[in-house]
């Protein structure tokens, strides 16, 4: 895995996750508090997360076979959405249906200083873990917010372990707060209650995570910075005189294809734009680096097809903006998907 797929933020959260539920769980057995033991689960749960993430990047790495010709960097896309569910299952729907039976048939918490003890240990090891993250998130993130971060980036690990670990400060606090009111007021119910919200917070965490992902695993367009400048390096002005319409995709977060169809004068021989395509390509991968599967089809400007006019329903996708074969380039369109509107 490359280092914006995040590997020393999911390491630091993978040691935190274990120490805690390991903690979390003796915490319930000597305390018998609800909230303990849906915090432990949802600690075990993001261990196994993490587990996922680190195969699903090692599994990305392996070499493109003829039956995947264009190799598996999609593989982490399915290891990240396979955490969703995971978060949504054992996470989520374990933690409501404790608070549920916690609420139905409340009971006093015992040893009260276990669960508190173990709670502010796990909030300080969550909050390095977040931090980690955080710093990682921040070599990539540029001048993104956090949330358009989380929705453009690509690679889907660290967007990943941020909401896990956000939400896993939230349902410490959440946690602590019910195992507060249940020893203030002697009523077990807000145990109960404060496990019932981490359910449902980690549930809403795993309907956002699938979301994204689903994105990713249909097949996303490069960001509108990249497709500007793949756009611009493809076009020298002597062979290529311009770009008839461009498609992007992302085969997996450090793997770009290109595909283009290309305007080139009239006049040139067949050795001539065989070069310039040659040229384009180099250019394109200087620019772009990421850019490593790329096609370019080149075609004659023809001015009284331009005349006519387009077809946008002889696009692949039905874009509007670009010209149909034969077409003027005229102004760059813009490929579909490719604007940064997020997963």
């Amino acid at each position: 895995m490359s280092a914006s797929g995040g590997t020393k933020a999911i390491v630091a959260a993978l040691g935190a996750n274990l120490a805690i539920a390991v903690a979390k769980f003796v915490a319930f057995l000597f305390s018998g508090s609800s909230s303990m033991l849906a915090e432990s689960v949802h600690s075990l749960a993001d261990s196994g997360n993490q587990g996922l993430l680190l195969l699903g990047g090692k599994r990305a790495k392996r070499e493109a076979t003829p039956q995947h010709p264009f190799g598996y960097g999609r593989e982490r896309y399915i290891y990240a959405f396979l955490v969703s569910i995971v978060l949504f299952s054992v996470g989520g729907m374990f933690a409501v249906y404790e608070g549920y039976e916690k609420i139905k048939h409340p009971h006093q918490i015992e040893a009260w200083y276990w669960p508190v003890g173990v709670l502010v240990f796990a909030i300080i090891a969550e909050s390095f873990s977040f931090r980690t993250a955080i710093k990682e998130s921040n070599e990539t993130r540029g001048s993104l917010t956090w949330t358009q971060f989380v929705r453009r980036a690509k690679a889907p690990e660290l967007p990943v372990v941020l909401l896990e670990d956000l939400g896993a400060l939230i349902g410490l606090i959440l946690a602590l707060a019910g195992v507060g009111l249940a020893l203030g007021t002697g009523d077990g119910v807000w145990d109960g209650i404060g496990t019932l919200c981490i359910g449902i917070l980690l549930i809403v965490i795993a309907i956002v995570l699938a979301a994204e992902t689903k994105s990713l695993l249909l097949g996303e367009a490069a960001g509108t910075d990249q497709v500007d400048k793949i756009k611009a390096a493809a076009v020298d002005g002597e062979t290529v005189t311009g770009i008839i319409h461009m498609r992007t995709l992302h085969l997996g977060p450090e793997e770009l294809l290109v595909a283009a169809k290309i305007a080139v004068r009239h006049d040139e021989t067949a050795t001539e734009v065989a070069n310039a395509i040659n040229d384009a390509e180099a250019r394109i991968r200087e620019a772009v680096p990421i850019a490593r599967v790329i096609y370019l089809e080149p075609d004659i400007y023809n001015a009284a097809a331009a005349a006519a006019g387009t077809n946008p329903a002889k696009e692949p996708g039905g874009a509007t903006g670009g010209a149909t074969s034969g077409e003027t380039p005229g102004t760059p369109e813009t490929p579909s998907g490719s604007t940064e509107s997020g997963h």
